[in-house]
């Protein structure tokens, strides 16, 4: 877990003991016991892919409610023909108007979100590869670069 090293990192440099973060009990990717010596083994890394299907998801949304929508207007058409003179009618009509506009918000959201969730992913990535050479740039007392 790239907080792990983090952690670890500062520690040494203060000479303390790290701080430990677990996350819903989940075990640690460096194993459950610092090395001798400390320092870790992993590398902060972002991945793009949760939030590219994220994107995709909301799209696949908007998608489904548009199509609910159409499905839904269809499924009323001619029925005030049959129900005309009875109590319900209005009742029918406003249960129509009520789904329609939800799932219109619905639809306007996930299409709103779509393009959000892309942004984030460039924009993460963007960010990772200027902290990766932000991070290249220091230098670590008794180790050399590429080590």
């Amino acid at each position: 877990m790239a907080w792990d090293e983090w952690e670890r990192l500062k520690a040494q440099a203060a000479g303390q003991h790290p701080a430990r973060l677990r996350i819903d009990g989940l075990p640690e990717e460096n194993g459950p016991a610092d090395p001798p010596g400390g320092g870790g083994a992993g590398t902060l890394r972002h991945r793009s892919g949760p939030w590219t299907r994220a994107a995709g998801t909301a799209g696949d949304l908007r998608t489904g409610t548009t199509t609910a929508r159409t499905d839904l207007r269809r499924s009323h058409e001619g029925t005030a023909d049959g129900l005309t003179g009875l109590a319900s009618l209005g009742a029918l009509k406003s249960v129509l108007t009520s789904w329609d506009e939800r799932l219109g918000r619905v639809r306007d959201e996930c299409g709103s979100l779509e393009p959000k969730l892309r942004q984030v992913a460039v924009i993460l990535g963007e960010v990772d590869a200027e902290v990766g050479n932000s991070a290249e740039s220091v230098t670590v007392p008794g180790t050399r670069r590429g080590e």
